[in-house]
């Protein structure tokens, strides 16, 4: 499939890839993956120029490159990697999602697997902007953010199952 950039009237392009994985429906999944990419941005810092990368992945894949990057050789649902000051074209980095483990967790919470990776995305975009969930306070800003970000996508709270109505600070 070739890459799908969608930009928004701030320049902001989301790239996406399919790498590997059983993905169903990749075009209609590049559509929401470009929603919720710039619906983050957009929430954390305000419409800007700049470029993301989403690899639509496997398990395989992701324990592979979360071994050789982080020292732990598992499958995880979602890898971010910040491209670092001065990137050409203002790339702030690449997502990678690990399919069989998104598969698995948006059967176990009982959620779409659109809705998921919707999630992941937003939560890869924030890791992207320097938004970590390390400390309780970070934890608790981060995870408040993706609330916020879901509920305008319509979106159930992900930590709750509720679609929230406000919005937080």
């Amino acid at each position: 499939m070739p890459a799908s950039p969608q930009a928004t009237a701030s320049t902001f392009e989301v790239e996406i890839i399919e790498d590997d994985g059983e993905w169903p429906d990749v075009a209609a999944l590049a559509t929401l993956i470009d929603r919720a990419a710039l619906a983050a941005v957009d929430a954390a810092n305000g419409p800007v120029p700049g470029h993301v990368s989403v690899a639509l992945s496997s398990d395989a894949v992701v324990t592979d490159l979360n071994g050789r990057f982080r020292g732990k050789p598992k499958p995880t649902n979602v890898l971010s990697f910040p491209a670092g000051p001065g990137s050409p074209g203002g790339q702030i980095g690449d997502i990678i999602l690990g399919f069989e483990t998104v598969k698995r967790e948006a059967v176990e919470q009982d959620i779409s697997l659109d809705h998921h990776v919707q999630h992941l995305v937003v939560h890869g975009v924030l890791h992207l902007l320097g938004y970590d969930h390390e400390a309780k306070a970070d934890a608790e800003r981060m995870e408040a953010l993706e609330i916020e970000i879901l509920s305008k996508l319509g979106i159930a709270n992900p930590y709750t199952g509720e679609l929230e109505t406000g919005t937080s600070s």
